[in-house]
């Protein structure tokens, strides 16, 4: 018997917008982090060897921050449920045909045409 479950809400990925903005704000931490490596590197005394780790910092931070910004979410591929097989009407026993497909009724509403429209402008 075939057993096909509806697609859970819970388990579809994040909006674009959302990711962007938790993109955006990973980013703005890592400039956040690059100006204080900055200004340690030039308020910190005596220099040292501590100097050129805030040196390495203010240099290379950029360049990670824009590689973790755009990495976005897992480009896992999620295949959706056709609803119309998703979901299996229950038939009588007498009624099974050799066919596997599931009942669906399609309601198509159209406008009624026999209502008297306004004359007025």
């Amino acid at each position: 018997m075939k057993t096909n479950r509806a697609q859970s809400a819970t388990s579809l990925p994040k909006a674009p917008r959302e990711d962007a903005d938790n993109r955006f704000a990973k980013y703005m931490v890592m400039m956040g982090i690059r100006i204080a490596c900055f200004i340690a590197m030039a308020v910190v005394q005596p220099y040292g060897w501590y100097t050129f780790v805030f040196a390495a910092g203010a240099i290379f931070l950029p360049y990670l921050a824009v590689i973790v910004a755009n990495v976005g979410q897992d480009a896992a591929e999620t295949t959706a449920i056709n609803p119309e097989r998703a979901i299996e009407a229950p038939r009588p026993a007498q009624t099974v045909a050799a066919s596997d497909e599931p009942l669906v009724i399609r309601i198509a509403e159209t406008p009624r045409l026999d209502v008297p429209r306004d004359p007025r402008p």
